[in-house]
């Protein structure tokens, strides 16, 4: 692999690292669910409506990996078809994570570690994540690309928050031990807001053009 491949190979191969982890909690969760795993105080809301969960895991999935290559500049230019066929299931498979994520934060029972605000930011990040796409979804309509490209940044730094917030929680964990209430949230949070500032910094710094080709 020459170097200027391993260049650009680079973004997408950082964002599939960062979605490791909540792909494989995701996977682990749809193990227990279709093996008949024990029920316990922690998982109980997943065994007792799967449907949301299931929904969420999958879609997130999809979003992250198909996700991650639409950052490949020749897939975006050179192989345009298959940038908006993988765009056609990027977005509706993002709106659906958020979605579920939403309902989730809704309906199902508060663990322990969390509080209000925790939950307060969850319902701030589905709701963020579905305008983000679907104002993503509207530009590339009008062929605005540099909108596009910006609010579906955006929708996908949100999607990744929980690969984030693995790394802004193990510090604490390590140290003190397991976070929860206010601690917690704020950890969580901080996941989003490091995504989203990291989306911004590309956005400004790494402009496009502002309108497709005819």
């Amino acid at each position: 692999m020459t170097k200027s491949i391993r260049k650009k190979l680079r973004l997408p191969v950082g964002l599939l690292a960062l979605s490791f982890i909540p792909i494989a909690v995701g996977t682990f969760r749809l193990s227990q669910l279709a093996s008949g795993a024990t029920v316990t105080t922690k998982n109980t809301r997943f065994f007792s409506s799967p449907v949301p969960v299931i929904v969420h895991i999958i879609s997130v999935t999809v979003f992250a990996v198909l996700g991650a290559f639409q950052f490949v500049p020749e897939l975006r230019q050179a192989r345009r078809r298959w940038h908006r066929m993988a765009g056609r299931l990027v977005a509706p498979f993002g709106i659906a994570a958020a979605l579920s994520g939403l309902w989730m934060a809704l309906f199902y029972d508060i663990v322990p570690a969390d509080d209000a605000l925790l939950t307060t930011f969850r319902l701030t990040a589905g709701v963020g994540m579905v305008v983000c796409l679907s104002l993503g979804v509207a530009a590339i309509r009008t062929r605005d690309i540099a909108h596009h490209r910006a609010w579906m940044m955006r929708g996908y730094a949100i999607g990744l928050g929980a690969g984030s917030q693995a790394f802004t929680n193990l510090p604490w964990v390590l140290i003190a031990g397991k976070p929860k209430g206010v601690t917690y949230a704020l950890l969580m949070g901080a996941g989003w807001v490091i995504n989203l500032a990291v989306a911004e910094w590309f956005i400004r710094y790494r402009p496009m053009p502002t309108r497709a080709a005819p």
